[in-house]
């Protein structure tokens, strides 16, 4: 018996050493350099504000009516293009073809066509001189309007033959920025796929969801306050647009906001915060819906979880219920308050109770 309590005391010796070690190692290892960022600045504010993106004004998802393969790419991610400048080209080695097929059908037309007006020149002529009969003109003047409008379809099917050539070079239609490139050289393009995505980068607005309650409130051109969420740049301006439906949008109303003034920092796709001057009607302390990045979520199975900061700078992961994902925003349903801020990125690897050093 004795050697048994001997044998557990050294056990549980042994156990809190090792344990008194790591706690030791945790507590002088070095602290983890992180970023953090709230949930939102003005969640307690008592005007109406609403949760949004900023989106470019122009945007296009550019394809083509016809199959061929691509030929060159000319374009990339991020680079700057000018309206009208060629971004893709595809293989038109069959248009080439139809062209020259088009181009013979004008000669053999306009061949027709000039024999058939001679023709009918001459019979009118004689027809005033009482030297052709009335049934010669007619059929003469058939035969002419014949050659006529095969003249011009042949001229059309040129022109469709031709219209098609736009399809093979793909150009920007505005100015702006290349958002995506969907395909490479030797890839088939097929009718309506998608090859190349822009957006104009002259003018951006923010798309904003706001709750039944407080839609009725807001107005064209009211002026509106606007903080983005990832550099906290406040931002002013003007409501553009306002939804009267809610059927396609989840109960909530579109609204869309002409930002005044936006620098190289500001960019298309970043979310924001939008308070609108009008006193807020609801009674709950929050009525907006949450959003944290995507690439700040931890997930260990089914579990998803986020970093906090605790007492003392540490880190602390909260497991949450998450929602619908927008972009690469996702939607917190509970387990995150809306005043309390979360770690969104770290310089090295966190775990639950690591020291942190707010940047």
């Amino acid at each position: 018996m004795k050697k048994i309590i001997t044998l557990i005391s050294i056990s549980l010796f042994i156990l809190t050493s090792c344990n008194g070690e790591k706690k030791e190692a945790v507590a002088e290892s070095p602290a983890i350099a992180v970023k953090v960022s709230g949930v939102s600045e003005n969640d307690n504010s008592p005007f109406v504000s609403a949760s949004g993106k900023i989106e470019a004004e122009n945007s296009a998802d550019l394809s083509t009516r016809m199959m061929g393969y691509v030929t060159k790419v000319y374009v990339q991610i991020g680079q700057k293009v000018n309206a009208g400048q060629t971004l893709v080209s595809i293989n038109n080695s069959d248009l080439l073809a139809k062209k020259a097929q088009a181009d013979a059908n004008i000669l053999q037309a306009t061949a027709g066509y000039n024999s058939a007006k001679k023709d009918y020149d001459r019979f009118v002529a004689l027809f005033k001189q009482q030297s052709a009969s009335q049934k010669e003109l007619d059929d003469m003047t058939a035969r002419y309007e014949m050659a006529k409008a095969g003249l011009e379809g042949a001229k059309q099917m040129r022109n469709e033959v031709l219209a098609q050539f736009n399809y093979s070079n793909i150009t920007a239609p505005f100015s702006g920025v290349v958002t995506n490139t969907f395909v490479k050289e030797g890839d088939m393009a097929n009718p309506g796929m998608p090859l190349v995505s822009i957006e104009g980068a002259s003018k951006l607005e923010v798309s904003a969801m706001v709750s039944e309650t407080d839609i009725t409130s807001i107005k064209k051109g009211m002026p509106v306050s606007i903080l983005v969420k990832s550099s906290n740049e406040k931002l002013t301006g003007k409501v553009s647009e306002v939804s009267l439906s809610a059927k396609n949008t989840g109960g909530q109303y579109l609204v869309k906001i002409n930002l005044d003034k936006t620098d190289s920092s500001v960019l298309s796709g970043m979310f924001v915060n939008v308070q609108f001057p009008v006193e807020n009607k609801s009674n709950t302390s929050k009525s907006d819906v949450i959003l944290v990045p995507e690439s700040a979520l931890v997930r260990q199975g089914q579990l998803t979880g986020i970093y906090t900061i605790g007492n003392g700078n540490v880190a602390i992961l909260r497991w949450l219920r998450t929602g619908k994902t927008y972009g690469n925003q996702v939607e917190v349903l509970s387990g995150l308050s809306a005043d309390e801020n979360y770690i969104i990125s770290a310089e090295g690897k966190l775990f639950n109770g690591a020291k942190v050093s707010v940047q």
